[in-house]
């Protein structure tokens, strides 16, 4: 297959997984993104990859086929039918690395989605870059708001047919793999996410976590994560409450793995509970060190004021971003024209 387009440009949003409760499930797009822009090389024969990195790791990310967008770009080529493409990748990043950001499902789905734009004429087919950016990551709860916007509530359905998972009484058996749904968030929601100047490897964050779980806290979780779709967008519960916030803090309350990971973040647990102390819903955002503040109308300069002790050290900066509702955006470019 010839791919239909010279060139492609996506832009991914940052991303916020598991807010509290919704551990490996739950995620949210943010209105902060990375911008790549993908051309083919002129001869056809020269199927290198040149890699031009500006902003968040361009001194520290690699610039062959070791880069994440690379090489899954590679991987994305193949499984659509496109073969061996050269190209140049110019990536103008801002999510932040190795903070709980989602920055590296960022770099899977921008790169199927734009072997998907290469490949396919018309819009993206965003159920198939998930389904493959969600099998490459291991885990959706990054990647589903990174394709669709909003807050998603993923989960793998690998249980076989007859073995526990039930049929629609006339319908079809439901595939296995990877699923994801789309919740509706209040347009006056605001994530305030408070970036810290170290790092933390997601790898180290999952060891950190137990082998098992009492019974008690799993349904704690249950409970909590189960409002969290009515707490990010109050109006559909009929909430009656003088303060929506009020359910946001009890909706991003976590007893299986936040708690577990407090020794490798100490600063990030201290302001965590600092802001939760204060009636604010804060979290881990992803495996951290990011702390995410999820709030209903404009309190930034108040959740700034709590904060100010971190804010002076240096060691912190705050981004105060609306919700995504779009993910994932791929524009194309032949030689003559614009998609």
């Amino acid at each position: 297959m010839n791919p239909i387009c010279r060139q492609v440009k996506v832009s991914v949003p940052a991303t916020s997984a598991n807010l509290g409760a919704g551990f490996d499930s739950v995620g949210l797009a943010l209105d902060y993104h990375d911008d790549l822009t993908f051309t083919l090389h002129d001869d056809p024969q020269d199927r290198s990859a040149t890699v031009i990195i500006h902003g968040e790791g361009e001194s520290t990310l690699p610039r062959d086929e070791n880069h994440l967008v690379v090489s899954t770009f590679r991987r994305a080529c193949q499984t659509l039918g496109l073969g061996r493409l050269g190209f140049t990748l110019e990536a103008t990043n801002r999510i932040p690395q190795a903070r709980g950001m989602g920055s590296s499902a960022e770099a899977i789905v921008a790169a199927i989605a734009a072997a998907s734009a290469f490949a396919h004429d018309g819009d993206i087919e965003r159920q198939t870059i998930f389904d493959l950016a969600a099998t490459i990551e291991g885990h959706p709860d990054n990647v589903a708001p990174a394709v669709f916007g909003g807050l998603t509530v993923s989960w793998n359905l690998d249980v076989p047919e007859g073995v526990g998972s039930a049929t629609v009484a006339g319908g079809e058996p439901a595939r296995p793999g990877f699923h994801t749904v789309t919740y509706p968030v209040d347009d006056d929601i605001v994530a305030s996410v408070f970036i810290p100047d170290f790092e933390l490897s997601t790898q180290k964050a999952r060891q950190a976590l137990p082998a098992s779980l009492r019974h008690a806290d799993a349904v704690f979780n249950i409970s909590r994560a189960a409002l969290l779709p009515g707490a990010m967008n109050p109006a559909s519960l009929g909430w009656r409450g003088d303060d929506p916030n009020a359910l946001l803090l009890m909706a991003t309350q976590d007893a299986v793995h936040q708690s577990f990971r407090a020794a490798l973040m100490p600063p990030s647990w201290k302001l965590i509970g600092l802001l939760r102390d204060n009636g604010y819903a804060a979290a881990v955002s992803g495996a951290g060190p990011c702390v995410l503040v999820l709030h209903h109308g404009d309190s930034r300069a108040d959740i700034e004021s709590v904060a100010r002790d971190h804010l002076d050290s240096g060691h912190w900066h705050v981004l105060h971003l609306k919700v995504d509702t779009e993910g994932v955006r791929v524009g194309r470019q032949s030689r003559d024209s614009t998609y």
